[in-house]
């Protein structure tokens, strides 16, 4: 039985990269059931129990070095592990577990990553240094290829593919109304569903946000439902938010499984999100999507089914953003269908992550 560790910003309770391990997981399971997968996390109960595998504390190296010496492949990502924008610390984290791989002769994927930006001159020759002596390299989007080349990374073979959990199977979407019923948000009226977290102490998008969710209600006649995909933070973003409201609106204030946050998007009729992977759930489960940047990470999933954001946290405006909302709510159907084409064939490329990694395991004698 061949032996994989994973690692990635798990057990953190953000949805997102819960719904890029649980993707990787389900995808590399359909391909080829017996493996023995074991993985790196903040939570290592939450994940074994939520995951059904086995799991390393993060901060207990002993484990993981025993981990890597009995493994045939690390797996690190998918996500943007690989950048310190939002830590400078978490980068050598990354690169030292890959680092400690490759020292014990354990093969090295970097899996789906999102590439940058890394800034400041030791950080990129370190990266550099390490990500040139992998075995292998997929990142999910044609910016991480680009920052991979001014980084003066070319060694091993590097492939753009898509963000893992455009591989993941869609759900049922009673779970959604039951949620939604427990909140008092049922019933026939349609739902915009609103992504949001806090950044770098901005608070002009939240002003802008409360304007446009007011109008969503007078002229739409919709519900809006805040869905926080960071827990607790992204509950207190949404609550700030909600309080500069003159409509109703609600906020869900639970944490919720992968299965269930797409059961909850599946029952939306328009995605507005800060948050990538509440905009790639959205793409999963056929919903049409706005985005709002804050990182290049969402411009390029966007750019990727010919989007583009409709602002950023700073330049953001209520005006600008009805303006996109009521034109992907005149013409849902044309949207739908777009982005069901589009996203078919980034699902395919979603898997092309897990076919590469079994290809490399292949080559482990």
């Amino acid at each position: 039985m061949s032996r994989i560790v994973i690692s990635g910003y798990y057990g953190s309770k953000n949805a997102g990269d819960e719904a890029m391990l649980a993707a990787m997981l389900e995808v590399l399971g359909d391909l080829e059931p017996e493996l023995h997968i074991t993985v790196i996390s903040a939570a290592p109960q939450d994940t074994a129990k939520r995951h059904g595998v086995e799991a390393i504390s993060w901060l207990d190296m002993t484990a993981i070095c025993k981990a890597l010496k009995k493994a045939d492949l690390l797996i690190s990502g998918g996500g943007s592990l690989l950048q310190n924008v939002t830590s400078r610390r978490s980068l050598y984290y990354y690169l030292a577990i890959i680092k400690m791989a490759e020292m014990l002769g354990t093969r090295v994927m970097l899996y789906a990553q999102g590439i940058g930006p890394i800034r400041g001159r030791m950080a990129r020759r370190v990266m550099g240094h390490i990500a040139n002596r992998v075995d292998l390299i997929t990142v999910r989007d044609k910016g991480s290829l680009a920052e991979l080349a001014s980084l003066g990374i070319t060694r091993p073979h590097i492939e753009c593919t898509a963000d893992p959990v455009l591989a993941i199977h869609p759900v049922d979407k009673e779970a959604g109304r039951a949620i939604f019923k427990k909140y008092h948000a049922e019933g026939a009226s349609p739902v915009v569903g609103i992504s949001v977290r806090d950044w770098q102490g901005c608070h002009h998008f939240k002003e802008e946000l409360a304007k446009a969710s007011d109008a969503i209600v007078r002229d739409l006649k919709a519900r809006v439902v805040f869905l926080p995909m960071q827990y607790p933070e992204d509950v207190r973003a949404a609550q700030s938010i909600a309080e500069l409201t003159q409509e109703p609106c609600t906020v869900l204030e639970d944490e919720y499984t992968t299965s269930e946050f797409l059961s909850l998007v599946g029952n939306m009729d328009l995605m507005l999100a800060i948050r990538l992977h509440a905009l790639i759930f959205a793409g999963v489960m056929g919903v049409p999507m706005i985005g709002i940047s804050y990182d290049p990470k969402i411009d390029r999933f966007l750019s990727s089914i010919g989007e583009e954001p409709v602002g950023d946290l700073e330049s953001l405006t209520a005006e600008d953003l009805l303006e996109e909302i009521r034109k992907k709510w005149n013409d849902k159907a044309t949207f739908k269908k777009r982005n069901a084409q589009l996203l078919g064939e980034l699902r395919e490329k979603a898997a092309r992550n897990a076919e590469l990694a079994l290809e490399l395991l292949e080559k482990k004698g």
